[in-house]
């Protein structure tokens, strides 16, 4: 593949050309399995496509990571982080503005810790046809501030502490979140659940959602505030925000 500016001999399909500081990928799909990662680059669409135009012209082509399984000499752990560095520095050689995720919870959420993109996650049974379905939707303001700076509102107690702190941390570190204002405390309700629990309820027309931690009956309903400006482009993330709570070991499954 060549740099769609000045034509030179790139490595690998999409990446970034360092002749004419050049971005040659717009986005990078990564479907994850247990030892293999499959990487599919994205090119940028055209300004004005026609109106035969197909979106899967826009794939550049496919670069694929493996792992060795643990021969006894390093811990499971140090192997995933290897494996998931090897993927984040794929992503890397590309700059896409974009990363989108697929697959295996434990090395996704390995390599997204080691990003520093948008990074979002994707259905599982076909990653790069949902991303491709998403062209033309419009992108969202980025949030660049510390999670603590988003934290705000006369309410400062928050049910489970530190980690009732941890959750709503995970939350405010999302790029599209602006502000999160925790709300009072019900401690009137009933629950079996141990261990603190959360979850992001459906956008309001604003785009808004509410972030609810659960601890045994204690109940507390935090408002998250976000650069989405409608119901739908809202759900996106929330959607994402319930998966970043997932992975992080908060998430409590259903919908509100």
């Amino acid at each position: 593949m060549n740099c769609r500016r000045c034509g030179s001999s790139l490595r690998k399909p999409g990446d970034y050309c360092l002749a004419c500081d050049t971005a040659n990928c717009e986005s990078v799909v990564i479907e994850f399995g247990a030892d293999r990662a499959t990487l599919t680059m994205l090119g940028f669409e055209p300004e004005h496509p026609p109106d035969d135009f197909d979106p899967a012209s826009l794939v550049l082509g496919e670069t694929t990571v493996t792992t060795v399984p643990d021969d006894g000499e390093r811990t499971a752990k140090v192997q995933l982080r290897n494996f998931a560095g090897r993927v984040a520095d794929e992503v890397r050689r590309k700059r896409p503005e974009t990363v989108y995720a697929a697959g295996e919870r434990d090395p996704l959420r390995e390599a997204r810790a080691q990003l520093h993109y948008e990074f979002y996650r994707v259905p599982d049974d076909d990653p790069v046809g949902a991303v491709l379905a998403r062209r033309g939707e419009p992108a969202l303001e980025v949030v660049d501030a510390p999670a603590e700076a988003k934290i705000g509102g006369s309410h400062s107690t928050l049910i489970g502490e530190r980690t009732g702190m941890k959750a709503i941390l995970a939350a405010a570190e999302h790029p599209h979140v602006k502000k999160v204002i925790p709300g009072p405390i019900d401690a009137g309700g009933s629950g079996s659940r141990t261990g603190l629990r959360a979850k992001v309820t459906r956008a309001d027309e604003h785009g808004n959602v509410r972030l609810l931690l659960r601890d045994g009956s204690s109940v507390q309903e935090n408002r998250v505030v976000t650069t989405a400006g409608d119901r739908e482009t809202g759900e996106r993330v929330r959607d994402d925000l319930n998966e970043v709570l997932q992975e992080s070991g908060f998430g409590e499954d259903g919908d509100r």
